[in-house]
């Protein structure tokens, strides 16, 4: 691959993407979605997807398009109330859903960055999130042993990034994107400004190069405003 990830756009970035893939989608909220390649993986019509991400978009924008055309086996996500087709799936039985209380996604996230199998959170002990799983026990206190997520590709959206790959994000755009992207087995990577190598200030760099493998600049961003509030 050497030091240019660059790729010509959405289509080819995800191209490989087959059915029954893992993937994560990073943003929270609609603030910092990869709008890009949610439109691709539509467009492709790649299926029966586990999709981990801090939520599931609403009705007509984000994932909840992917919803929509039933592209999703599996949700994994700790926050879903702003869609409501999600929550017909749910309960219709038709979609398969993991909640994870949102530390515990993110540092499950850190820990496939990290190469770590598994962490240990106090979130969860003693409730339905615990059926199942292992506790571990550290100074009179029950921890979970939750495992670091096992995705193929993750998918998020940069500010700016150059083509060697370093990403800068935007203020709160930066929040799950910058740990996931360093997370996936492939990591795919939309932004808004691509540069030649060099021209980012390494100072301000959120996730080196290293981490991402494949880039492209994005287009038509809509960044729409999930809950917009005005004074009357």
């Amino acid at each position: 691959m050497g030091f240019n990830k660059v790729v010509a756009n959405a289509d080819e970035a995800i191209k490989d993407i087959r059915d029954g893939a893992v993937i994560m989608l990073g943003g929270f909220g609609l603030c910092g979605i990869p709008e890009n390649s949610i439109t691709a993986l539509i467009k492709k019509g790649v299926k029966d997807l586990t999709c981990i991400s801090n939520n599931a978009g609403v009705d007509d924008f984000g994932i909840g398009l992917m919803l929509q055309t039933r592209q999703v086996k599996k949700m994994i996500a700790s926050y879903v109330g702003e869609n409501a087709e999600f929550e017909r799936q749910l309960l219709s039985g038709e979609l398969e859903v993991e909640l994870v209380p949102q530390g515990t996604l993110v540092t499950r996230c850190m820990a496939a960055a990290y190469g770590f199998p598994a962490i240990f959170t106090p979130a969860g002990v003693g409730t339905e999130v615990a059926e199942g799983k292992e506790v571990r026990r550290f100074k009179d206190k029950d921890y979970l042993v939750e495992e670091a997520f096992e995705a193929e590709y993750s998918i998020v959206k940069a500010w700016k990034g150059d083509t060697a790959g370093n990403l800068i994000f935007n203020k709160t755009a930066r929040n799950f994107n910058s740990v996931m992207a360093m997370a996936g087995k492939i990591s795919i990577v939309e932004v808004e400004e691509l540069v030649p190598a060099g021209q980012l200030d390494p100072n301000f760099i959120h996730v080196p190069g290293i981490y991402v493998h494949r880039i492209f600049q994005g287009n038509n961003y809509e960044k729409r405003i999930e809950q917009k509030t005005v004074r009357k």
